[in-house]
């Protein structure tokens, strides 16, 4: 695990660099849990889980820990929307990503690394917390230990496979055939365990299922208020994920068992199961304050005193308001703004586009909060669930397409009531219809190219100014030097 432990390092300093690791970002209050992160330094190793408390402070570490602006805080979600044709760079900064837009990214970039870096943070941070939680099981009623093993299991999954989407070939390119990445499922105490070869993609997937499944049976129904059923895992978020996971295999029977539990055969598809999910009436209000609607079925809070950090924050790429303004949308013919099954009177362009002036363009102000930017960060919503049931439905063999078209309507009629697909008899017509709503209705939150490796699509890159097939180097991002310096194992 090179992310913490290189060659020069002495063994005490390794260690001591593990210990504070697994103990900060830990907080005290149940109610705010991830709002504000305070460590507690003056622990030490054997003390860290020796009280209920403690051990609900490192649960609550790491969500902290994932929730980093290098990570699914910030980095993440604008590198997966800047490679493709949906922005432009207004500003040609390195440190915003402008190498990632133009497809030059080189392995030696700080800001590519620490993703890297942060993701396998998140992993080793869950290793050794499920590490002292078998040691101090006793100390948790049955029910809570299970709780928290489940709610860290969730988050290395969701680590791995936000990883292994943009650092790997698709799935579906050859059946996950392709170098993957190293697999660390025990906590990385000292260096001697830094060279690990890379596992396929498909071993990489098994083990994200593996976690989600085993985080599914013992995850809590539900929470007891809307801020934590937003912010910690239930049962509902590892099936909501894993209506992602399969479908970026192309399994689309699996997405439909997992949906189905979520989601109802009929509008006006408002799941009641467990934690409650809806679409809202207005789609303005999932992303004001509080952030809590039943439609955000995980999203990562943020405070003024723990944001995403500096050229990090989503409003800070996007919006205009009190930001940097580092990425303008492309309204040229290939983008999704000037698309005429993007009408102007959709609510998602009267509520979230805006024209900066006639000589700069248009941008987003979906992610409207000023600096220090303490908009939550969505993850997951219901409104993709839908559209991942939707997909599932119109490509797998004898799919419900009337409830697929269903579905597809209930997104699109919640911000434009009076828009008409059209036919769409057949499967192809659906998906493509809802790949088009996807672009829409999650613009700037960090799914087109995942949206389009999963289908092993080609890459339209405005930066780069040129269609990127799966094949070409570029599609992928490389594997840090961070990691390969250290482990040279890792790139087959």
């Amino acid at each position: 695990m090179n992310t913490f432990f290189k060659k020069t390092y002495h063994q005490p300093l390794a260690k001591f660099a593990v210990l504070a690791l697994s103990l900060t970002l830990t907080v005290s209050s149940c109610k705010k849990d991830f709002l504000v992160a305070k460590p507690e330094l003056s622990l030490i190793d054997e003390e860290a889980f020796t009280s209920p408390e403690r051990i609900l402070a490192q649960v609550n570490g790491l969500y902290a820990t994932a929730k980093s602006g290098a990570l699914f805080g910030g980095r993440y979600l604008i590198y997966n929307d800047i490679r493709a044709e949906e922005f432009r760079v207004r500003e040609f900064n390195s440190n915003t990503g402008a190498t990632v837009h133009n497809a030059t990214v080189q392995s030696s970039d700080t800001n590519l690394g620490n993703i890297w870096t942060a993701g396998y943070l998140v992993i080793n941070r869950v290793n050794y917390f499920l590490e002292g939680l078998e040691k101090n099981k006793k100390v948790l009623s049955e029910a809570l230990y299970d709780n928290y093993k489940a709610e860290a299991r969730f988050l290395r999954a969701y680590a791995y496979f936000g990883l292994v989407q943009i650092f790997a070939k698709p799935y579906v390119l050859n059946n996950g055939a392709s170098r993957g990445l190293p697999i660390r499922l025990k906590a990385e105490l000292t260096a001697e365990n830094n060279t690990l070869k890379s596992s396929t993609v498909a071993q990489v997937y098994a083990q994200i299922l593996d976690d989600l499944n085993e985080a599914e049976k013992s995850l809590p129904n539900t929470y007891g208020s809307a801020l934590l059923r937003t912010t910690r895992a239930h049962k509902n978020t590892a099936i909501a994920v894993k209506t992602r996971v399969y479908l970026a295999m192309g399994n689309y029977a699996k997405v439909l068992e997992e949906g189905n539990k979520i989601v109802p055969q009929a509008a006006p598809f408002e799941n009641a199961q467990r934690a409650p999910h809806a679409l809202q009436a207005n789609i303005a209000s999932v992303f004001v304050a509080p952030f809590t609607t039943s439609e955000s079925i995980f999203s990562l809070p943020m405070d003024a005193t723990n944001p995403p950090g500096t050229q990090n924050q989503l409003g800070f790429y996007f919006n205009a308001g009190n930001g940097n303004l580092e990425y303008l949308i492309n309204t040229t013919g290939f983008g999704i703004y000037s698309d005429p099954a993007w009408p102007a009177a959709d609510a998602r362009r009267t509520a979230f586009i805006q024209q900066y002036s006639a000589s700069i363009g248009w941008f987003t102000k979906k992610f409207s909060g000023t600096a220090p930017f303490v908009d939550f960060v969505p993850q997951i919503r219901y409104a993709e669930v839908l559209l991942n049931v939707a997909e599932a439905e119109a490509l797998i063999a004898g799919g419900n397409l009337v409830r697929s078209r269903a579905l597809l309507d209930a997104v699109r009629h919640r911000s434009d009531p009076n828009y008409d697909f059209g036919a769409l008899a057949t499967g192809a017509a659906l998906e493509k219809a809802i790949m088009t709503e996807r672009r829409i209705e999650f613009l700037a939150e960090g799914m087109r190219y995942n949206n389009l490796a999963r289908k092993a699509e080609p890459m339209l890159s405005i930066g780069a100014g040129s269609l990127i097939q799966v094949a070409d180097p570029r599609y992928t991002l490389p594997l840090p030097d961070v990691e390969t310096y250290y482990n040279p194992a890792a790139d087959w």
